[in-house]
């Protein structure tokens, strides 16, 4: 009986030291993240929830949303410069990422994060913009049309996850959804694996393409690397393939343009299973296909992911 007390005391301790060093070592990392890149650009509230955003440029209205994981820098690395010659463009943190708070713990759905970056725009005087949505920010963009249609002008979706898939469920981002189980993992995620492995899931985003010199430090993979938005971007994720199961029931009345940008090559989100059924189920859609790009049309193929975006506004009459 004795042993096993002892046995059991030192298990504890050894659980003690490891929870102690890993809350240390995931609190440092956060604040050297934070420390190395702060905020790009400025906070507007909505209903008292601070949303961080960037804007340049002058001329009609573009939105850039973001992908999954990722945060205004993706934006603000090149393409929004692109841009912001002839558009005032506004780039957003979607809630749960970059430095845009969490709307809740979990079960944010893409109606939700519409709902709160469509209000921060008009609080931007930011009324009847180009919404334009990269991968997960597709989805949002989509949602952005599907409930706020006359706050949208148009919609451009880069490789946008806009319809249910086949298949399970990333075991991962499923395990860190779990109750109880998703907190402590983040937290050891954040704490103890290596940024370099970070740095070639980034590559891999990006194949077939190189990803571009200077990309990785740029976006800030550290704040990524937050146990915060470990958590936020593991819910969305689970959740998003039964949101568009509903949303996509909807696009078949929707009347705005909608310009869609696909790669040929794009394994992470497949052409034929979302853009390609966008095509054909919203009435004013034009599908433009990218032979041989990947994942990031807007950094391996930029022309024409901003000729998408004029056409679009060309469309809705901005230009």
């Amino acid at each position: 009986m004795l042993l096993a007390l002892r046995i059991l005391a030192a298990l504890l301790l050894v659980v003690a030291v490891v929870a102690v060093a890993t809350w240390w070592r995931a609190s440092a990392r956060k604040a050297a993240a934070e420390e190395r890149y702060p905020p790009e650009g400025r906070f507007v509230q909505v209903d008292g929830h601070p949303v961080h955003y960037v804007q340049q440029g002058a001329g009609p209205d573009v939105v850039l949303i973001h992908g999954a994981s990722g945060n205004t820098r993706d934006m603000t690395f090149a393409f929004a410069d692109r841009l912001a010659g002839r558009y005032r463009v506004t780039v957003f943190d979607r809630p749960g990422h970059g430095y845009t708070p969490r709307l809740a713990q979990n079960g944010v759905t893409v109606a939700d994060q519409a709902r709160l970056l469509s209000g921060a725009a008009r609080a931007l005087g930011v009324a009847r913009p180009v919404v334009v949505g990269q991968s997960f920010g597709g989805a949002v963009a989509m949602a952005w049309a599907v409930h706020h249609p006359d706050q949208t002008a148009a919609v451009v979706s880069i490789a946008g996850a806009t319809h249910p898939w086949e298949g399970t469920l990333d075991r991962l981002y499923a395990t860190l959804a779990l109750p109880w189980i998703g907190r402590p993992l983040a937290w050891l995620i954040a704490a103890w694996v290596p940024m370099d492995f970070v740095e070639s899931q980034v590559e891999g985003v990006f194949a077939p393409q190189a990803e571009p010199p200077g990309y990785a430090g740029h976006i800030g993979l550290g704040l990524v690397m937050r146990p915060q938005n470990i958590l936020a971007n593991a819910h969305q994720r689970t959740d998003l393939r039964a949101e568009l199961r509903e949303q996509r029931k909807a696009y078949p009345d929707l009347t705005m343009p909608i310009e869609i940008v696909h790669g040929t090559a794009d394994t992470i989100v497949g052409l034929e299973v979302h853009s390609e059924k966008l095509a054909k189920e919203a009435p004013n859609a034009h599908l433009t296909r990218l032979p041989g790009i990947g994942h990031m049309p807007h950094h391996a193929a930029p022309e024409a992911t901003a000729a998408a975006i004029d056409r679009a506004a060309e469309r809705a009459g901005l230009r």
